[in-house]
């Protein structure tokens, strides 16, 4: 069976975020990671792996970034994936989720030239964006079937059922590969690089790939066609010091109500 997990390298959260000049996400000059949402995919395609025991199956974990996105594979070898790969090229700067869908989806096809990809495995959402709509747009591109936001899954042979929790019920939904699988942080903590696994990746193969190896043009990328965005950004302002209503007289309740209208929250 051939794995491939998307994965992606995110602004860190704890970190001093900002934007470039041209409102995109600094990328290169913030510290980074693996995006915790990916990580339970790289965590289920593991599981996934383990449970086939004696069968052929290699893990193969797909970036497209800027140089420093390769650390977000490099954990996912330290975790347990089998391969690399890094997609890294200046054109794909700025681009959407379209442009980046188009990107994975040409990469995919590259790595499954000789042995055909039998599933490839989602994060709910990137941790930054939080759009949830690139495993769709993979489907779409690749011709696969999809199955999404998966909360539990199991898996035998060439088919898969899952669970996704709704807002007001479980759907149990099932589905023979190949297809894209997409899973949510409810399937389990995702395993911690153990230094065995640390040392391990160091010799994993790492492959680096340019637009030019995946046939795709610099026009077809890259913020100039994007189809959103972002004019303007405004720094959140500093945490001012709130505001004491003391009840003594009874008026309280009426303070608060009057300001809580005055901030239209209610």
């Amino acid at each position: 069976m051939n794995i491939v997990v998307c994965v992606k390298h995110v602004p860190d959260a704890t970190g001093d975020r900002h934007f470039e000049s041209d409102n995109t996400v600094d990328r290169v000059g913030v510290d980074g990671l693996l995006s915790e949402l990916d990580e339970y995919a790289v965590e289920q395609a593991l599981q996934i792996k383990e449970k086939a025991e004696g069968d052929d199956v290699t893990v193969t974990a797909l970036t497209v970034g800027p140089e420093k996105a390769v650390d977000a594979v490099r954990k996912a070898l330290q975790m347990g994936a089998d391969q690399g790969i890094h997609v890294i090229d200046d054109a794909i700067a700025g681009s959407d989720a379209i442009a980046t869908s188009l990107v994975l989806a040409k990469a995919i096809e590259k790595a499954g030239a000789e042995t055909p990809v039998d599933l490839v495995v989602c994060g709910m959402a990137s941790t930054d964006a939080s759009m949830s709509v690139v495993p769709a747009m993979l489907a779409e591109r690749l011709g696969l079937p999809q199955v999404t936001f998966a909360s539990v899954i199991e898996t035998q042979g060439d088919q898969v059922r899952v669970k996704r929790d709704g807002d007001s019920a479980t759907e149990v939904i099932g589905g023979t590969l190949p297809l894209v699988l997409s899973v949510t942080d409810q399937t389990g903590e995702a395993r911690y690089p153990s230094f065995k696994g640390i040392m391990a990746a160091k010799k994993k193969p790492m492959e680096t790939w340019s637009l030019g190896d995946l046939g795709v043009e610099a026009d077809q990328v890259g913020l100039s066609v994007a189809w959103s965005e972002v004019e303007d950004t405004t720094a959140r302002p500093p945490r001012t010091a709130g505001e004491i209503v003391k009840d003594e007289d009874g008026s309280g309740a009426t303070a608060l109500t009057e300001f809580l209208a005055a901030k239209k929250f209610i």
